[in-house]
């Protein structure tokens, strides 16, 4: 049995729970809990390592070999035997017996007086563990001369297996592969990595009042903004997205988009339609269609919220997906998503999870806060004339104020107990492209 057909009795056994006034942190661990990766044999597959950028590594890369595979040069210079180092002498000298290279390395043995002219990456010869830069040496006649005080036994060499032992994870399973990993799967000579296929996300927004993009506006309506943000928030996770558009506040509407979504999908993300006061349809839907929790989060903006599972066919039965419903502000679409969505998807890709990058930075203002719930503020971070991250708000804070959203570089987070933040105060920040 899916752990979200309890849901109402997990949520129940938070300590302090209160679906009237949920801490953010409260429901933050209820997303945790409940959104599990999809089942490994159900999505992985093997694509080219190009491919694979951005996408979740589904397995341990393991290492097929030691890397370095040979103990070499890490500069260039001359390598030599340590034991010649004589802390009673001032001056060293060596004589060359050859020449090592990256790929064609230096087939005798070095002897005691003797060195080898090396170049970076070049095996070690064999008698050698020091590598003495050529910036620090001089050549006299037969002899190269360098100053004891240069060098230390065993300095500017790499060992074999110092980057990677045979038979160690190179990469872990939920790694987001990066342009770097794609060099390193290359250089242990993978052609192809296992990955978790993208999550398939539907979205819609809902309401009457609702217009999409190139449709005339009747008096009274807006055009739709939170699907094109959705979207935007969805491509940069890497999911797979299914728009659905708009749907009217009509029970027969709702049901039919809201099954299809099920039907098609891993996760749904809807807006609106989820405040008190809005027509209940929507609610209404969520409800009778599957195990859904409804919350007043103790935040501002994004208070009203949703979160559970819906079944394509009847609660319990058949194809189901992990529902968000949003409230239906744009700038609080943007903040939950942030908050509580983005985690719950990257769970669901089977990512690993590190937190939302939040850094500190100066508040460049006072803030006036209310203690009792969890407030975001629009920010602009900068450098000070002192060199500091700093932070000021965007001014206007509505939550339908989409601009000071568009002007914003991150969220400036005021935490749940704290009240007035004083100018010149550490913030938390949470930068807008730190968001995958």
């Amino acid at each position: 049995m899916s752990a979200l057909k309890n849901l109402d009795e997990i949520v129940s056994c938070l300590t302090g729970y209160d679906p009237e006034a949920m801490s953010v942190a409260q429901a933050q661990s209820v997303i945790h809990t409940l959104c599990s990766p999809l089942a490994t044999e159900l999505a992985v597959e093997s694509v080219p390592v190009r491919s694979a950028l951005g996408r979740i590594l589904a397995r341990d890369l393991i290492s097929p070999f030691n890397v370095p595979s040979h103990t070499n040069a890490a500069m260039d210079g001359y390598a030599f035997d340590s034991r010649c180092l004589d802390t009673t002498r001032t001056e060293i000298r060596l004589r060359p017996v050859g020449e090592a290279y990256a790929g064609r390395g230096f087939d005798g043995r070095c002897g005691e007086g003797e060195c080898v002219r090396i170049m970076t990456g070049a095996v070690m010869p064999e008698g050698c563990d020091t590598v003495i830069p050529q910036e620090f040496t001089e050549v006299q006649g037969s002899e190269v001369v360098f100053l004891q005080r240069a060098v230390r036994p065993c300095d500017n060499r790499r060992l074999a297996g110092e980057d990677l032992a045979q038979g160690m994870p190179a990469l872990r399973q939920g790694r987001r592969i990066r342009p770097a990993d794609l060099g390193l799967a290359a250089s242990l000579g993978r052609a192809e990595l296992a990955v978790r296929r993208p999550l398939r996300v539907a979205f819609f927004s809902t309401g009457n009042e609702l217009r999409s993009v190139g449709e005339p506006l009747d008096p009274g309506c807006v055009y739709d903004s939170n699907r094109y943000t959705i979207f935007g928030m969805l491509a940069r996770l890497g999911v797979e997205v299914v728009d659905m558009g708009v749907v009217p506040d009509d029970p027969e509407a709702l049901e039919l988009a809201f099954r299809r979504a099920a039907a098609s999908a891993d996760a749904v993300v809807t807006s609106g339609g989820v405040s008190v006061g809005e027509a209940d349809h929507t609610r209404a839907m969520m409800a009778r269609l599957g195990d859904v929790a409804f919350w007043r989060i103790a935040m501002r903006p994004g208070r009203p919220m949703a979160f559970g599972r819906i079944w394509a066919d009847r609660p319990g039965s058949g194809q189901s997906a992990v529902l968000f419903g949003l409230p239906g502000n744009p700038v609080a679409v943007m903040v939950t998503f942030y908050v509580f969505v983005r985690q719950g998807l990257m769970a669901m890709c089977g990512e690993s999870l590190d937190g939302a990058p939040c850094i500190q930075a100066i508040s460049a203002e006072s803030i006036q806060k209310k203690p009792g719930r969890t407030e975001y503020r629009r920010g602009q971070m900068f450098v000070d004339d002192q060199g500091r991250a700093a932070v000021r708000t965007t001014g206007g804070q509505g939550s339908g104020i989409l601009r000071s959203m568009s002007d914003a570089n991150c969220l400036i987070v005021l935490h749940h107990d704290s009240a007035h933040i004083a100018q010149g105060s550490a913030v938390e920040v949470l930068p807008f492209d730190g968001l995958v």
